[in-house]
């Protein structure tokens, strides 16, 4: 693209986004917004990435405009989730469209403001709780010999791969007004999900892990079942009571998800060995 000449009294030149412009940002969204991680910024020169091109009509392409913006866009501490990422992308075109280099400072605050919050909502909604219950759903049928639980998992996949790309015409469109209509909305979705991923944790604990004690306890010719008094207190106590005892492993210091692995590997081996566990 050729330099344009024309300025707005805010450095812009006037130019308006459109369709083919918000196709091209979620295209490079998908495929690159990550292809720049680093540890000093992590995801700073990603997010400008995706916006140059707009970035370029909107200020112009090789203008000290540009240069500013583009610097501006990459000196700060930028990281937050993938899946939410293009609302904060939406929102800040929306107003360098309209005031330009005005807008840098308060784009720059927006980041800053937003990236937290909206990385706490997508990763736990589209980064843990989605892949929890489909993945373990879609597993559970392949074990099945249910073909139909990777279709399950690809339309999952394909379903938040279209809101990540249609939240970003959202953003655009209603610009600040989004952080504030719907900031109680979202808590309110979060912790919807919270309270399902804890229903849906138990679930997976009750039907997955498999253990019982089959040590018998002898007392005065009595043979006790432990077993079936633990059965009586709660069914599925003693799965439930391992995943109790893996949580507070991985809450010790120091501790590892592959040290609490093979610690339960370990004590699986010498115990059913001992005859005092058994598959359940």
């Amino acid at each position: 693209m050729t330099t344009m000449s024309s300025k707005l009294p805010n450095g812009t030149t006037g130019y308006k986004l459109t369709k083919a412009d918000f196709q091209q940002i979620n295209r490079r969204n998908l495929v690159g917004f990550q292809a720049g991680w680093n540890y000093e910024r992590m995801q700073h020169t990603g997010y400008l990435w995706i916006i140059l091109p707009q970035l370029r009509k909107i200020y112009g392409d090789n203008t000290e405009e540009l240069k500013i913006a583009a610097r501006t866009h990459c000196a700060p501490f930028f990281n937050t989730s993938n899946f939410l990422n293009t609302i904060i992308t939406g929102i800040d075109l929306a107003i360098e469209e309209e005031e330009g280099m005005e807008s840098l400072e308060t784009v720059a605050s927006l980041k800053t403001g937003l990236m937290g919050p909206l990385a706490s909502i997508g990763d736990s909604i589209f980064g843990s709780l989605l892949p929890t219950i489909f993945g373990a759903l879609a597993a559970n049928m392949a074990a099945a010999g249910n073909p139909l639980g990777i279709f399950i998992w690809i339309a999952v996949n394909i379903v938040v791969d279209w809101f990540r790309c249609k939240q970003t015409y959202i953003a655009y469109d209603q610009g600040m007004k989004l952080v504030t209509t719907m900031s109680d909305q979202l808590n309110a979705i979060t912790d919807a999900a919270t309270v399902m991923g804890v229903f849906m944790v138990g679930a997976l604990v009750s039907t997955n892990v498999g253990i019982v004690i089959s040590a018998p306890i002898d007392l005065g010719g009595v043979t006790v079942d432990l077993q079936h008094i633990a059965n009586m207190i709660c069914p599925k106590l003693v799965p439930a009571a391992l995943v109790g005892f893996v949580y507070w492993l991985l809450g010790k210091k120091g501790m590892t998800s592959t040290k609490a692995i093979f610690i339960v590997l370990i004590l699986a081996i010498i115990l059913g060995g001992l005859g005092w566990i058994a598959k359940g």
